[in-house]
């Protein structure tokens, strides 16, 4: 053979390995189980970084009249975790929030709407926020997180006495209970604890 016969088959097998690791990489990245469950590639959305940069989180609540206002009875759950026409619902009937009445002046909550309608899994979505909508219908507008199909699958294997039965925790609406880095965006399954019970594996 000769020595140029040689060095195009070397640099021919070069070539293949570098497109069959880029394509492995590629899978991976796109592993909707797996990576979904991270956030984006930039670490200030909340979460600890992974590889390629990810997060496990999603991005964090950064309006602090929002904060101030839906944290007052409840935690301040993520924009991140619904997409814009969720929001849209749930603001445009606070008279009648879930069975109270969470009515705010017309400026506050025209604020606080606008703020969850930018932000939502549809408008700013990292990986996490991209798994909560892709199981959401697209003529569908839950007003609960915990109605979501990925929010379900997520949470299926855990019993009713370690949630619903816990008077620490009561609804798998009380995020913080259990995900002790709930406020930064951080949803790690690892970071699990039930309150109560031991750490939680699937």
């Amino acid at each position: 053979m000769k020595p140029t016969s040689k060095l195009n088959r070397f640099w021919g097998m070069l070539l293949l390995a570098a497109c069959i690791t880029l394509s492995m990489g590629t899978l991976a990245w796109s592993d909707s189980d797996k990576w979904n469950e991270g956030g984006s590639k930039n670490k200030s959305e909340g979460g600890k970084a992974g590889s390629w940069g990810q997060t496990t989180g999603v991005a964090v609540v950064t309006n602090k009249l929002y904060a101030a206002e839906c944290s007052a009875c409840h935690f301040a759950y993520q924009p991140g975790f619904l997409p814009e026409r969720s929001w849209v619902k749930i603001m445009g009937s606070l008279g009648d929030h879930f069975g109270e009445n969470a009515k705010l002046d017309e400026p506050t909550r025209v604020s606080i709407e606008n703020y969850l309608r930018g932000h939502a899994a549809d408008h700013l979505p990292n990986r996490f926020s991209t798994s909560f909508l892709r199981s959401i219908k697209a003529d569908a507008s839950p007003l609960r997180i915990s109605e979501t199909g990925y929010f379900i699958r997520k949470h299926d294997e855990i019993p009713a006495r370690m949630v619903r039965d816990n008077p620490k925790v009561r609804s798998f609406a009380n995020c913080a209970s259990c995900h002790g880095g709930a406020e930064k965006g951080s949803f790690d399954e690892d970071a699990v604890r039930i309150p109560g019970f031991a750490s939680w594996e699937d």
